[in-house]
């Protein structure tokens, strides 16, 4: 079952709005006093395209997602900013020869170019991680948040692959993998390593990460409204420079930086 199609509805407080892809949830609805988007991508049994009928991220749904954050900061451009929440519980991008014969690459880079842009555009931009964040679903769907926040839950992952893939792309066992991945905090699946890399702003203990209760969600809105108050009107991605195991970017960036000025 689909995590975010079970937390949409409770954190957003609304009905879906129509004019969308079935797989694309939008609902506009209320956080810290403002005005706010909540974007999930769901399965649907009757989508087109079979690769991405169970909430993979695909050509319809590149689209929708970039049509549905577009037409937020077109309708707020001279006014207050929207927040924008992407609900994040997807498994993968949608693989098939008909996806890249007609442009799933395009499609994808449209839902991120949005999601900048909105960003870029003075929307405070969250992602909230509620299942899994998976290779380019995942940077279509939520990576160019200012803040991510993910549940602690052992169904909540994030990496470029699934494990048996990872496994077989660089010639291991599962079991050989999980080993690596412990020494190794890029190829791990934990959020533990991966907020190791700067990447999470918070992580958050709830009752039940699959079906939340009434208190999960009052606890994530509330995490929610944290968020748009901390991101007030940056539209950096700058923080997640600062995590423990990327000491050797901000070196890269500060040699470059240094060779910049004497140029």
């Amino acid at each position: 079952m689909n995590r975010a199609l079970n937390w949409l509805p409770g954190l957003a407080g609304g009905e879906a709005l129509p004019g969308y892809p079935a797989s694309i949830q939008v609902i506009d609805g209320e956080l810290d006093n403002r005005l706010a988007r909540f974007i999930a991508v769901v399965p649907d049994a009757s989508n087109p395209f079979p690769r991405a009928r169970s909430g993979e991220v695909g050509l319809l749904e590149g689209w929708g997602l970039a049509k549905a954050v577009s037409e937020a900061v077109e309708a707020d451009r001279s006014g207050e900013k929207r927040a924008i929440v992407a609900v994040i519980d997807v498994p993968s991008q949608a693989y098939g020869r008909r996806e890249e014969a007609l442009g799933i690459h395009q499609a994808l880079a449209a839902a991120v170019h949005a999601y900048a842009q909105a960003r870029l555009a003075g929307h405070p931009v969250i992602g909230l991680l509620v299942g899994k964040a998976m290779s380019g679903a995942f940077l279509a769907h939520g990576y160019q948040a200012q803040r991510l926040i993910a549940l602690e839950d052992d169904g909540v992952m994030v990496h470029a692959m699934g494990k048996a893939a990872a496994a077989r792309i660089t010639l291991r066992s599962v079991e050989a993998l999980e080993v690596l991945a412990a020494e190794v905090p890029p190829m791990a699946y934990d959020l533990a390593s991966y907020g190791s890399l700067g990447l999470l702003w918070r992580r958050l203990s709830v009752d039940n990460a699959q079906t939340p209760s009434v208190r999960d969600l009052a606890q994530v809105r509330a995490c929610l409204a944290d968020a748009v108050r901390d991101i007030g009107s940056s539209t950096s991605l700058a923080s997640r420079l600062l995590g423990e195991n990327r000491r050797a970017s901000r070196e890269v960036r500060e040699q470059l930086r240094r060779q910049w000025q004497e140029a």
